[in-house]
C-alpha cells in the first residue's frame, strides 16, 4: 500500500477515480452523466482539498479528497475504494494511515441513502478512536440531514 498527494502529475489519476466514485453514489445523489458520460465533481482538488491517491502494488485503487478548514481541522469530502479491492481492510488502512500523518480534528459526514459509508464510517472510527467520537444527525447546508461523525486524533505515532 502506498498514499501519494495528489499534484498535476497524477491529478489525472484522481480524476478518473473520481468518476468512479461519483458513478457509485450516482442513484443516491440522483446525479446523471452527462454529454461525454463524465459526472460532475462534487469535490474539487483546489484551494483548501488535497487529494490523495491509494496504490496497491502500482495500481490505482482508491482516493480521498481532505478539506483543510482551519489549521489541523480536516473534513473527509470524498473517500473511495476500487470494488476490486474492498477487502483485508485497505479502506481503513488507507484513511487511517490519512488520519496518522495528519493529526488534529475531524470531520466525517453520509449523506442519507448511504447506510454502507455509514457502517463503514462507523467500524473505522470505532477501531482508530477507540469509540471515542462523536455521531449526530446533522442539517449540511449542501447536503440535507447527514450522519456526522467527528473526532480528535489523540494517537501517538
Amino acid at each position: 500500500m502506498k498514499i501519494i498527494k495528489v499534484d498535476s502529475s497524477n491529478k489525472h489519476v484522481y480524476m478518473n477515480l473520481a468518476q468512479a466514485y461519483e458513478a457509485e453514489f450516482s442513484k443516491i445523489m440522483q446525479k446523471k452523466p452527462d454529454e461525454n458520460g463524465l459526472f460532475p465533481l462534487d469535490t474539487q482538488i483546489e484551494g483548501n482539498v488535497s487529494g490523495y491517491l491509494l496504490y496497491m502494488d502500482g495500481v490505482p485503487a482508491g482516493h480521498t479528497a481532505i478539506a483543510n478548514e482551519t489549521p489541523a481541522n480536516y473534513e473527509v469530502c470524498d473517500f473511495y475504494v476500487v470494488p476490486y479491492f474492498r477487502k483485508n481492510k485497505v479502506g481503513k488502512s488507507f484513511i487511517t494511515d490519512v488520519f496518522k500523518s495528519l493529526g488534529g480534528s475531524w470531520e466525517i459526514k453520509q449523506v442519507a441513502g448511504a447506510e454502507h459509508a455509514v457502517k463503514f464510517w462507523r467500524d473505522v472510527l470505532d477501531d482508530y478512536t477507540a469509540g471515542n467520537y462523536v455521531e449526530d444527525g446533522y442539517e449540511d447546508e449542501k447536503w440535507g440531514v447527514v450522519t456526522r461523525q467527528r473526532f480528535v486524533h489523540t494517537i501517538k505515532v
